[in-house]
């Protein structure tokens, strides 16, 4: 994705591009400046300086408004908005009344770059000393009218811009923090059912392990029997950590959903997802089999398709060979002309397969759509209906 969401930093140079084209593209309104420079009767040197002044005025400021938010000082904000307003001030006495948009800039800013405590106060201020230049300037009154309400509402609009920052840069702290917390509940949970199912099997095979030990010499066949013993345990340790890491491996549909939600909002892209799906009857095989179609078609999106929006459907339908149930992610980015099916979309095929699905994933008109199948009720369930 080109674009960055509000409270995220530019972290690559096109993303840095597109900051600087929608930061500078407000700079249209220096067209009265460069007018006047350009026909305003000056002499040579003046049009030279003061294309000078002009050009140095909007780095300052795209500097100033470019790197808002990354912990600067505010005292050095304010030191570069003391050396904003004072180019103002000196192009506006220099050259005459087409300079005062200047300080509308100045205003922006202030709200821009300081909290609002201070910004309540710095953009009055910047108003108020364009007021008083256009007092002093030559036919400054008559721009005073259009200047002085775009001043204000642009510089108070940017307090609210960064507020709205600040709060999104703080939901998105939260939210890595409760994901943080979850995985370390897991991690905690996973820990408990571990301790459940090996403590009392590990302590056991101590046990006999200690008495085959000891009955060795004198009883070997009772010996034997606790080794026995012994290898009937671990079996049994074995499949009950199998069992339980499978279940920790297996996807649910449900947990997809919310994970594929949070993925494409966290990209830029507009999701329609379903709500919490009824999946009465469904085989686990086919609830997970379905889940990895849907986490590979997201990470596909995300990833590969520049998409701005992914629509995901959840259907059941009623076919000769039984129900089924039907997975559908649809989004209207690019497809790439002439590449054929990845290692993942290859691997999810073979999945579906082996579960009695079924993969069908192209190019459509206006993006790309991936549909899985999967069967909706067990076998025994289709062969006791019919």
């Amino acid at each position: 994705m080109s674009g960055v969401g509000i409270g995220q930093r530019p972290v690559n140079r096109r993303q840095k591009a597109v900051k600087a084209m929608w930061t500078g593209i407000w700079l249209v309104y220096l067209s009265a400046p460069v007018s006047d420079l350009l026909h305003g009767g000056h002499s040579t040197g003046v049009r030279v300086l003061g294309g000078i002044g002009l050009l140095a005025f909007v780095v300052w400021y795209m500097v100033l408004v470019f790197r808002t938010g990354r912990g600067e000082r505010n005292s050095l904000v304010l030191g570069s908005l003391a050396v904003l307003a004072a180019q103002s001030t000196v192009l506006v006495l220099s050259l005459g009344r087409e300079w005062l948009v200047l300080f509308v800039y100045v205003s922006i800013a202030s709200g821009a770059a300081l909290p609002p405590r201070m910004a309540r106060w710095t953009i009055p201020g910047a108003c108020a000393l364009m007021s008083a230049l256009a007092l002093e300037a030559p036919g400054g009154r008559s721009y005073l009218a259009g200047l002085l309400i775009p001043a204000l509402l642009g510089g108070f609009a940017m307090t609210g811009v960064r507020e709205l920052v600040r709060t999104t840069i703080a939901l998105r702290e939260a939210r890595a923090t409760v994901a943080q917390l979850a995985a370390n509940e897991e991690r905690l949970r996973l820990a408990r059912d571990l301790h459940d199912l090996l403590g009392h099997s590990l302590s056991l095979i101590a046990l006999k392990s200690e008495l085959a030990g000891r009955m060795l010499p004198g009883h070997p066949d009772k010996a034997a029997q606790q080794v026995a013993d012994i290898e009937q345990v671990s079996r049994q340790a074995l499949v009950d950590v199998r069992e339980a890491v499978t279940g920790y491996r297996r996807p649910r549909l449900t947990a997809e959903l919310a994970g594929a939600r949070a993925a494409l909002t966290a990209a830029g892209i507009t999701a329609d997802l379903p709500a919490e799906p009824d999946l009465t009857g469904v085989p686990e095989e086919s609830e997970s089999t379905l889940a990895w179609a849907l986490r590979e078609a997201v990470t596909n999106v995300v990833r590969h398709s520049g998409a701005r929006r992914c629509t995901v459907e959840l259907l059941r339908r009623q076919t000769l060979d039984g129900p089924v149930l039907e997975l559908c992610v649809e989004d209207n980015g690019s497809t790439g002309p002439g590449s054929g099916p990845g290692n993942g979309l290859t691997g999810l095929a073979e999945r579906l397969e082996k579960a009695g699905g079924s993969l069908e994933a192209g190019g459509i008109r206006h993006g790309f759509r991936l549909v899985a199948r999967v069967p909706g009720a067990a076998a025994r369930d289709i062969g006791s209906g019919a």
